[in-house]
């Protein structure tokens, strides 16, 4: 309560738990039962607590989490091993939220084989859990094989990173909440393992049975822009865009038998393509009776694009009419007028207010933290309010 209202947080994200602490001695957490050097705590007890702390509060968005050992061969099950705390868990909160647990860029968490040489999809296995788990979430994490600047709190996957592809390596690790790293990669669709890599997010959008805790990304910029979504939609609507980018790959019969693509012929609706990039993302961050829908009230956040129903079955279409749209409001604001920007529209920063009594020990222990350790005072380390000028404050009553 306090870190979100100091910070002007929305969530509580966790990043590589208990792994990112013990970068600072150049160490990692690969599963969720790795202890955490110098700390009686697991990965697990970390996730664990948090989403209760969570559930307690009745936030209105859940745990948002990066799990352990991301990117690496092997990795599907210690992302099921995490997504096991969450069962059985119940939901408490006011807005909506069905979910206690949402998983991040779930692409680069669905990894099987032991080594890169037997490198293959897990999507299924990880799809397949999500399937029958009601109270959870995930976004795709789609890799668009373009370059790109990978920016992570993963500190040790960024150092793991740049011993792979020996570009420039940048780590940060003091006075964070976590730890960091920024390393350019180039995602080559000539390279096996990244052709494998584009496959399995596009599987497990394919393979997920409820749009509505399914959510469309790129993990900006790490799996590629975000300005490649149209392309990403593309290739769900389109069986043959995805058959076609398969047999074009260098390695495309080792792709092929090292992912499940090229047997899933399903295509997502527009429909489906709406739950997946505005009513249920809004409804898992807690906000579905403000966004994410065209319902009397709401906020009137609208894209409109000119999409001619005839040719939507062009792959190349499909791209081309979600590159630009013609018309965009904001809070009922024209932004966006015959694909031209003409304002900037009404701004504005959500952060939650979790109404909670302090712990009076608990205060005094982080004022002796910052004296101790800190080279700043706790005054300094607040966002202000001035820094937020255009509040939307969500209150949560938490007593």
């Amino acid at each position: 309560s306090w870190l979100l209202k100091t910070t002007k947080g929305y969530a509580i994200k966790i990043v590589n738990p208990g792994g990112s602490e013990a970068w600072g001695w150049g160490e990692n957490c690969t599963t969720v039962n790795d202890p955490v050097p110098y700390f009686d705590i697991t990965p697990a007890e970390i996730v664990k607590g948090l989403l209760t702390a969570n559930e307690k509060m009745g936030l209105p968005h859940s745990i948002h989490i990066h799990s352990n050992n991301l990117g690496n061969p092997g990795n599907y099950e210690t992302t099921l091993d995490t997504l096991k705390i969450a069962e059985g868990v119940k939901p408490n909160n006011k807005f909506g939220r069905e979910q206690v647990l949402h998983h991040t860029h779930v692409q680069f968490h669905s990894y099987k084989g032991d080594s890169w040489a037997n490198f293959e999809s897990g999507s299924k296995e990880i799809a397949d859990y999500f399937n029958k788990n009601k109270n959870m979430t995930m976004d795709l994490g789609c890799v668009t094989l373009d370059e790109t600047t990978t920016m992570t709190a993963d500190g040790p996957f960024e150092h793991h990173l740049t011993s792979l592809n020996h570009l420039k390596w940048a780590n940060v690790d003091v006075e964070l909440e976590t730890s960091s790293g920024i390393v350019p990669y180039v995602y080559d669709p000539n390279i096996k393992v990244c052709a494998i890599q584009w496959a399995i997010g596009l599987e497990l959008g394919l393979l997920a049975k409820d749009p509505m805790r399914t959510f469309i990304t790129t993990d900006h910029p790490n799996a590629g822009p975000f300005t490649r979504y149209p392309r990403i939609m593309k290739w769900l609507m389109s069986d043959k865009s995805r058959q076609d980018m398969l047999k074009g790959f260098k390695n495309s019969e080792k792709v092929i038998a090292a992912t499940n693509l090229a047997s899933i012929d399903r295509e997502l609706t527009m429909f489906e393509l709406a739950q997946m990039t505005r009513a249920g993302p809004a409804k898992s961050l807690g906000l579905y009776d403000i966004f994410g829908g065209l319902a009397p009230g709401m906020d009137a956040d609208v894209a409109i694009f000119n999409i001619d129903e005839d040719k939507i079955k062009d792959p190349e279409e499909i791209e081309k009419a979600f590159t630009a749209a013609d018309y965009v409001f904001k809070s009922g604001t024209m932004v966006v007028e015959n694909g031209e920007v003409i304002s900037n529209g009404n701004k504005r920063t959500l952060w939650v207010d979790a109404k909670i009594p302090m712990n009076k020990q608990v205060e005094r222990d982080v004022q002796m933290k910052f004296l101790k350790f800190y080279s700043m005072n706790l005054n300094n380390y607040e966002v202000s309010n001035h820094y937020v000028p255009n509040p939307y404050v969500i209150e949560v009553d938490s007593n």
